[in-house]
This record gives C-alpha cells, sequence and structure tokens, in this order.
C-alpha cells in the first residue's frame, strides 16, 4: 500500500510537468498564460522590454484517481486583454463545465472537483470564453481545449474466465500444448508499462508450464499416466508492468484431465479357474465367468475372449458381455458325467482397440486355464437311436411284430425302462407296444392304399422315477400286397358309326382304354387288357393291347344300325403285373350314332331316329292339342274341388283304415237325477220344430250370414274365436262327427260303476296293460302311459 501512495505522489508530480508544458507555440488565439517580462540593458545602455506572447491552449493533463484534500489544478485561462482591473469574466463550458470541472471567473484558474477515473473516460472537450463582466459582451471568441486524463496503473489484470477446463493425452512428449489462457487489463496500453502482462505458474509444477507472453500452458514431464493420477490443478498468474516489482496481477485455475490411451494389457488376476457343469444341462447354459482387468478405460478397455486350446473346445463357448467386461462360457452340447467327469478349456482376453504408439509395451492380451467338472445327475433314458423306420405289410394279422426300440438309463443305477405308445399319435390303436421289451405289433390289418406311412412317438421311462422320460419318433412303413385289382382310369364310353356292310373298316380305334391300379406300381403295371374267354371271338368288337398300358378297342365288322341294336355292352378283362396277378372285368358302353359323310357325330337317339321318319307336322301337333286339353281339364277340376268345403277333420296317415265307432255316452244310472237338466241337451233347432239329420249331408248348402265374419286384418282373437263358434252353431250343413256330453254327477247306484277315466290316474286299478307293448307301434303312446305304471309305484 506505502508503495502505491508513492507511485501515486510521483505520478502526480509528472502530471504537474506535463500541465506547465501543455501549450503549442502556436500563436493561433488570444487566450493565453501570462508571463511578465524583466529588462534587459542593451548595447548603448538602453532598457529593452520583452514583448508579450499569446499561447494557444489546446490540451490539458489531469491526473486520474487523484485523492489530495484540495482541488487539482488543471490549468489557467488568460486573456491578452485582462489588465486585471477584473472587468472581464472567464466563463467555461462543454463535457463536465461546472461539474467536475470549475473555473474561477476572475483568475481564470481551471480546478477538477471530482476523482477521475480514466477507464470510464479518457478525455473531455471545453469551451472557453472571456466576456465583459457587467455586460456579459464576448471579447474574445469562445476557444475550445480538451482536458485528457492522465493514465495511472489502478486495474489489475482479469482473465477472460475464472477457471479453465483443458484435456492432454497422458504420456504425451514434454512442451506438447494443453491450453492458452488470456489476460485483459483496463489501464492505458499505450502509456507506460501499465498493461504489459507477464503470465508465470504458481502451482502445477513440475507437471506443466506456461509461457510468459503468450499463456500457452505445456506439459512439463515425460510419460504422465493418468491411472497413477488424472487430474490436475494449476494456476495461472498475470501480472502488468512487465512483471516488475509493483506491478498488479490476476490469477485463474487451470483444471487439466488427463484422458486415456491403450497402454495397458488386460490381466487376469488369477491363473486358473474352477467350474462345474451338470451333465443334465442343455446347450446354451451358462457354466461359468471369468474377467480380466485392464485399468484403461473406454474403447481402451474393451476386452474380447476366446477359448485357444484344451479339451472341452467343441462342447463349450464363451462370449463377452460388453457391460460387465465379463467372459461369459455357455455349454455348447451336451456332456455326459459317464463318458467324461472333467474337461480343461485355455481362454484368452485380448484388447478390441490397440493404439500403435504403444505397441511396443508388449502384448496386449493374457490366458487363463479353466477347469470344468462334470456333475453327476439323474437322467431319462436315452434311446439308441434318434429315429426308428419299421416296416409291416398290409392286411397283415393281429399280433405281427413291426419293430423293436431299445432304450437305457444312462446313468451308473441302470435303471429298468417301461415302454409305451403316445396316444395322441395313435388315435385309431394300430399298435401296441410291450412295456417291458419295447416289441412293436399290429392290433389290426392295415392298409397301405388308406395310409402308406403311420408314424407314432414311443415313451421311455425309468420304472422307479417316471418324471425321467425319453421319447423317440418311430416311422412305420406299409409294404404293399397286391389287393387290388386294375380298373377302368375313367368312365370310358365308345361311339362308332351305323353303316353299310359295304363300307370298309376303320383303322382308328372306337376308343384308347386305360387303367388304375390302387395298389404300389411293383403290384399295378404293367396291365394286360384282354377279353373274356367265353367271348374271345367277338363278331363285333376287339381289343388290341398296345403294351404301353392302353389298349385300343376296334370294330371287327360294319353295317352297324341303331334300329336293329343301339348299344353294346363289352366286358374287358384287365389284370395287373403284381404277385399274385388280379383281374377285373369292367364293361365298355359303345353306341351306335349317326354321322356324316365326313364320320362327324350327329345323333345317337335312336327314337329321335324313328320320330324323325314316320311322324308328319300334323301328326305332332294334334299330339300337342291333346295335351293343352289335358292341363285345362285337370285345372277345372282343382278349381272345382276348392270350392267345396274341406271336412272339419282330416285323417292321419297312419289312422287305421278300418271304420272304428266309438260309444263314449253312459247313462247315469238309477239314482242320477241330479246330474244334469235333459232340457239343457236338447238341440235347440228342436225348439222351433226342425230336428236336422245329423248323419247325412243336407241337401241345401248353408249361407254363413254377413257380418258375422270378422275383418281379415282384424287382430281381436277372441271376437275371431266367438265369431267361428257362432258359424259352426249356425251351420246345419256341419256334420258332427264326434260328439261329447259330460256328466259332473253319475250317481251313486249304478250297476256298471264308472267308466271314466278322468280319475283313473289316482285310483287303484288290478288290470295289467302289458299287453299294449305287442299291438305295436300305433299304440305306443298308451302303452307308455298305462303299461309303465308300475314303474312309477316302484320309483315313488
Amino acid at each position: 500500500m506505502k508503495e502505491n501512495y508513492c507511485l501515486q505522489a510521483a505520478l502526480v508530480c509528472l502530471g504537474m510537468l506535463c500541465h506547465s508544458q501543455a501549450f503549442a507555440p502556436e500563436r493561433r488565439g488570444h487566450l493565453r498564460p501570462s508571463f511578465h517580462g524583466h529588462h534587459e540593458k542593451g548595447k548603448e545602455g538602453q532598457v529593452l522590454q520583452r514583448s508579450k506572447r499569446g499561447w494557444v491552449w489546446n490540451q490539458f493533463f489531469v491526473i486520474e484517481e487523484y485523492t489530495g484534500p484540495d482541488p487539482v489544478l488543471v490549468g489557467r485561462l488568460h486573456s491578452d486583454i485582462d489588465s486585471g482591473d477584473g472587468n472581464i469574466k472567464y466563463i467555461l463550458s462543454g463535457e463536465g463545465a461546472g461539474t467536475i470541472f470549475v473555473i474561477d471567473d476572475k483568475s481564470g484558474n481551471i480546478h477538477a472537483t471530482k476523482t477521475l477515473d480514466r477507464e470510464e473516460r479518457a478525455q473531455y472537450t471545453l469551451m472557453a470564453q472571456a466576456v465583459d463582466r457587467d455586460t456579459n459582451r464576448p471579447l474574445e471568441p469562445p476557444s475550445e481545449f480538451i482536458v485528457k486524463v492522465q493514465d495511472i496503473n489502478d486495474n489489475p489484470p482479469e482473465f477472460l474466465h475464472e477457471t479453465y477446463h483443458a484435456n492432454v493425452p497422458e504420456r504425451s512428449n514434454v512442451g506438447t500444448s494443453v491450453i492458452q489462457v488470456t489476460a485483459s487489463d483496463a489501464d492505458d496500453p499505450t502509456y507506460g508499462n501499465s498493461a504489459k502482462l507477464v503470465y508465470s505458474i504458481l502451482e502445477g509444477q513440475p507437471y506443466f508450464s506456461v509461457e510468459a507472453q503468450t499463456g500457452i500452458i505445456r506439459t512439463a514431464l515425460p510419460n504422465m499416466d493418468r491411472e497413477a493420477k488424472e487430474e490436475y490443478h494449476v494456476v495461472i498468474q498475470a501480472k502488468d508492468m512487465g512483471g516488475h516489482m509493483g506491478g498488479l496481477s490476476g490469477t485463474t485455475k487451470v483444471t487439466i484431465t488427463l484422458t486415456d490411451v491403450n497402454d495397458n494389457p488386460p490381466k487376469f488376476p488369477q491363473s486358473v479357474y474352477q467350474m462345474s457343469v451338470s451333465e443334465a444341462a442343455v446347450p446354451g447354459e451358462e457354466v461359468g465367468r471369468v474377467k480380466a482387468k485392464d485399468p484403461d478405460i473406454g474403447e481402451n478397455g474393451l476386452v474380447t475372449y476366446s477359448i485357444v486350446d484344451g479339451d472341452g473346445m467343441e462342447l463349450f463357448e464363451i462370449t463377452t458381455d460388453y457391460e460387465t467386461q465379463e467372459g461369459v462360457i455357455k455349454l455348447k452340447k451336451p456332456v455326459d458325467f459317464e463318458t467324461k467327469r472333467a474337461y480343461s478349456l485355455k481362454v484368452e482376453a485380448a484388447n478390441v482397440h490397440i493404439d500403435p504408439k504403444f505397441i511396443s509395451n508388449g502384448p496386449f492380451k493374457d490366458t487363463v486355464t479353466v477347469k470344468i467338472a462334470v456333475e453327476d445327475a439323474d437322467e431319462p433314458p436315452m434311446f439308441l437311436a434318434p429315429s426308428y423306420i419299421h416296416e409291416v405289410q398290409e392286411n397283415a394279422a393281429a399280433g405281427t411284430v413291426v419293430g423293436r426300440v431299445h432304450a437305457k438309463d444312462p446313468d451308473a443305477a441302470n435303471s429298468p425302462i417301461r415302454y409305451s405308445i403316445d396316444r395322441h399319435t395313435d388315435l385309431d390303436r394300430f399298435f401296441t407296444i410291450n412295456p417291458e421289451d419295447g416289441f412293436i405289433k399290429t392290433t389290426k390289418p392295415l392298409d397301405r392304399e388308406e395310409t402308406a406311412w403311420l408314424n407314432i412317438t414311443v415313451f421311455a421311462a425309468e420304472i422307479h422315477n417316471r418324471h425321467q422320460e425319453a421319447k423317440v419318433p418311430v416311422a412305420i412303413r406299409i409294404l404293399d400286397v397286391n389287393d387290388n385289382a386294375p380298373k377302368f382310369a375313367a368312365p370310358y364310353e365308345g361311339f362308332i358309326c351305323e353303316s353299310d356292310q359295304t363300307k370298309p373298316l376303320s383303322n382308328q380305334p372306337i376308343v384308347t382304354i386305360s387303367a388304375d391300379d390302387k395298389d404300389d406300381t411293383a403290384n399295378g403295371p404293367r396291365f394286360i387288357f384282354s377279353l373274356p374267354p367265353e367271348i374271345i371271338h367277338n363278331p363285333n368288337f376287339t381289343v388290341r393291347d398296345n403294351r404301353d398300358n392302353t389298349a385300343g378297342v376296334y370294330a371287327r365288322r360294319g353295317g352297324f344300325s341303331r334300329q336293329k341294336q343301339d348299344l353294346y355292352l363289352l366286358p374287358i378283362v384287365i389284370s395287373d403285373g403284381g404277385i399274385p396277378p388280379m383281374s377285373s372285368t369292367n364293361t365298355l358302353t359303345i353306341k351306335v350314332c349317326g354321322c356324316d359323310v365326313n364320320g362327324a357325330l350327329l345323333s345317337c337317339n335312336a327314337e329321335a331316329y324313328i320320330l324323325n321318319a314316320g311322324l308328319s307336322t300334323g301328326a305332332l301337333i294334334a299330339i300337342l292339342a291333346c295335351i293343352v286339353i289335358l292341363l285345362v281339364i285337370v285345372v277345372l277340376f282343382v278349381t272345382l274341388r276348392r270350392q267345396k268345403k274341406e271336412p272339419l277333420i282330416v285323417f292321419e296317415e297312419e289312422d287305421v283304415r278300418e271304420n272304428i265307432i266309438t260309444y263314449d255316452d253312459e247313462g247315469g244310472g238309477e239314482e242320477d237325477t241330479e246330474a244334469f237338466d235333459i232340457a239343457t241337451l236338447q238341440n235347440p233347432d228342436g225348439i222351433n220344430g226342425f230336428i236336422p239329420r245329423k248323419d247325412i249331408k243336407p241337401e241345401y248348402q248353408y249361407m254363413p250370414r254377413p257380418g258375422l265374419r270378422p275383418a281379415p286384418n282384424s287382430v281381436d282373437v277372441d271376437d275371431f274365436i266367438n265369431t267361428r263358434i257362432q258359424e259352426a252353431d249356425n251351420d246345419p250343413t256341419a256334420p258332427p262327427y264326434d260328439s261329447i256330453q259330460i256328466y259332473g254327477y253319475e250317481g251313486r247306484g249304478s250297476v256298471a260303476g264308472s267308466l271314466s277315466s278322468l280319475e283313473s290316474a289316482t285310483t287303484d286299478s288290478d288290470l295289467d296293460y302289458d299287453y299294449l307293448q305287442n299291438w305295436g307301434p300305433r299304440f305306443k303312446k298308451l302303452a307308455d302311459l298305462y303299461g309303465s305304471k308300475d314303474t312309477f309305484d316302484d320309483d315313488s
């Protein structure tokens, strides 16, 4: 602080010195500083007087940050016409006039009343003028001048950022540029050394250095290792005054991080890994994990694993888990404890990315030995083959042996095995298997023509542990036996043109036939075609075997006529090539048809031929007229039948054809005097004296009265039924095919007893109705109602 005050005092003195020399020697105005001349003696003893000079006030200087007790004298204004009697008044105007700068209007002295800061404002432009004090009349034109603020070193250097962050690869060479830091100084760079900066390092040695003029930070030590120390904190200082004593300074912190390079190979922490796997494990199951440590990070620390040697290379595999950087050993093929109980693997870990700059550091890989022990497990049975194919002839008797499957327990216990067939694969139960020895037999004859192959699945399970089960597919081929005779491949039909006896025979076959056989090709073709022995000398047709499983049918003669015979049935015997051969007789239909002169088929209908020859056009018209008359008669008959009223009761088809008369009326007995009023049973028509016959049809037709029939669209069912009842009651033409009389009371003195069945369901009866079962289906309903009475009683 003391040094700062001394420096400030020196600067003030320097500013005053400059202030005394701040006048230009040019004479350009009237305002000037006044210097009183002194007398000199001449050669002749004459006294000479020095003339006055006028100075132009171009600029003043004032020191910044002056903190003295009195205002700072900036300068003095003086006019040539000022005689010192106080009649002239000095006026100051412009930037800061009256606030920062004030003038003594009598003497013209200018003072700065406030502390000035060059960094806020470097100069001020002012205007000075001399006026008459009394009248304020300008005595001289105004004169402009500048007041410059003289700089002092009052601002320390400042860095652009408080902290910096930089990266540099580890193991970089000495002098590798890391980062450049820059500071600035608000002082005037054109005046003195206030803004001349020098950089230096305060913290971070001996690892880093900084260039004094540029601020570039560089590495100072070789082979800096990130794995040893990753981050460094460096403090850089910037000092003005060229770094000399008394200069101001500023600092900043720089955090430098060493970035990783692949300079470390992977290393396994141990030389041998011990693992185990069960023999029941399936391929793809994880056995264990190994991990090589690499201190590098990122892609420089990526490691890949591989199996390079060992007796288990075919049974195990290793993959890389890039999230955990581990090598995952998995089972590639099943292992068997009874076959081999231990395996050894040599696993290698290597870096994925290798930096050529550090290849001299050695191979970037490492190896380790992995020993895997196989653990015993209760395994399911194993079939000796992955699948079986057996054969059996079709039509073989039930119980025929098809073949055998065999499985064994791979465990040391060698448990006995039990066999079974998966019935989901043998829904028709064609086969059975011996549960002890695995022999498969048929349960019924098989037909190859229905199914040539049958596929089943056989299970083998340990007797003592049914959960240990294995299965194997078994394909059974059904061998063909010649059990199907050949037949026509299609429903053949031949045509031959009727012709004269004199017309020569054609060499073309009437029809070419072939055969089809359901049996296998070994028992099918070659087919042999021939005529039966009894018609081998057929006078009309012959068969020629083409020896290519086809045959042609030829005519032996000409002169076929539709009038004599229009259809021929020719039996043909077809034999196959099986052992023993089978044959069948197939009938070929040959029609005699009419043809044109070119042999083109016209008609094969014999009746059409005769009609065209014997009937005229008039006869055909007469036949059509008769048909029309018959149709008219039928229509009239149907119309008349519709006008007749249909009977009220329509007998069903199953009604008995005999005449059955049912008598349901019975007397009330001697004491039946309260049962009914006989008057109520009288026919209302009898009151009027007309009692119609009920058993014959009246001679006249009763016409229903209009108005009794409801409207067709009526939806009142009650009205509709009442109307129909009234019509039936008033219609004398309706024959009473049935009649019923109801007796509410039959009387207690009736000798015959009750014949009613209304209460028969609640009374005991000794009658036996079982004979109704023998009366046939027409009485089945009655037999069910009465014949099962005893059954109902037993159930109750």
